[in-house]
């Protein structure tokens, strides 16, 4: 039932953004793989190869580590409603910092949210559908606001110290780069 796409077309563009949450996989040569919901309304598709998140302070940051290693990277997104589907975006990510020439670019496309860390920028070599009808159906109560509070309450230099202590090196090991410059 699988169905492979070289680019992302307009009924997949459609089909992610009625989406509410997405997932993110990245894995080093060595090490644990990482596997990540996401939501709060960050995905945007930029064009028919290019998607893009951006990524809010979290516990980790994993995927920045991976993706500097060696780029690889699958989103996915379920339906959680009647009509079911999976889809899986395949390609090689780079991470966008403040600091970097393409920020302002690619920022402009998103909202400002508190904990701003960086963007994720997906170059899709190729899209995957399933059926996805195994996936139960659920009905979203609403966004969870509680890491958003986190983030306003910690401001800006508690966020940074923040980025200090616990997102500057994967659990493996591997370096961010979140504060180099």
């Amino acid at each position: 039932m699988a169905k492979f796409y070289s680019e992302i077309n307009q009924d997949l563009r459609e089909f992610i953004e009625e989406q509410k949450i997405f997932f993110t996989a990245t894995a080093p040569h060595q090490g644990r793989i990482n596997l990540s919901p996401k939501g709060i309304n960050t995905f945007r598709c930029i064009d028919s190869r290019t998607v893009a998140y951006l990524d809010l302070t979290g516990s980790g940051n994993e995927t920045s580590a991976h993706l500097l290693e060696n780029g690889r990277m699958t989103i996915m997104f379920c339906s959680f409603t009647e009509k079911p589907l999976i889809l899986r975006l395949y390609g090689h990510g780079q991470v966008i910092r403040p600091r970097d020439k393409e920020w302002e670019t690619v920022y402009s496309l998103f909202n400002s949210l508190p904990g701003e860390r960086q963007i994720i920028v997906l170059n899709v070599e190729s899209a995957q559908t399933s059926c996805g009808y195994g996936v139960p159906l659920y009905d979203l109560k609403g966004e969870r606001e509680t890491l958003l509070k986190w983030a306003n309450n910690k401001g800006e230099k508690g966020i940074h110290e923040y980025w200090q202590a616990k997102n500057t090196e994967s659990i493996d090991g591997l370096p961010t780069n979140l504060l180099e410059n």
